[in-house]
């Protein structure tokens, strides 16, 4: 009976470990950073080099572009690739001008993000 129990005990364990796998962690980070971009300026505690001289470079087109389509909304996990610093999240981001479109963030290293792109809708 004890194994039986142990045994449970750790297939719920893993079910639980497998299911905080299947949710992100970066997307307060990305929201945050498409906001502060669509304000105008790149957030540079959040993104590394140089994914922040490409923000800065962009800038003048991605500003006028994020700001039409609205507020953020929904932002839902879709999916996680890779590991530790190589990991990359995606996300369909909802804005409140009714686009959505699918973005990435990742390869963060010391708080700061080497990745954040989108694919478009």
């Amino acid at each position: 009976m004890r194994t039986i129990i142990m045994a449970a005990a750790i297939a719920t364990a893993a079910a639980s470990a497998a299911a905080a796998a299947q949710t992100g962690d970066y997307g307060p980070a990305l929201r945050r950073m498409l906001t502060e971009t669509a304000g105008g300026r790149c957030p540079d505690d959040l993104m590394a080099e140089p994914l922040l001289s490409a923000c800065r470079a962009q800038l003048p087109q991605m500003q006028p572009g994020l700001t039409a389509l609205g507020a953020i909304g929904d932002l839902s996990f879709i999916k996680a690739e890779g590991d530790g610093d190589t990991r990359v999240e995606t996300y369909a981001v909802k804005f409140a001008g009714g686009k959505t479109a699918i973005w990435s963030i990742g390869h963060r290293k010391d708080g700061k993000f080497g990745a954040a792109y989108s694919l478009g809708q």
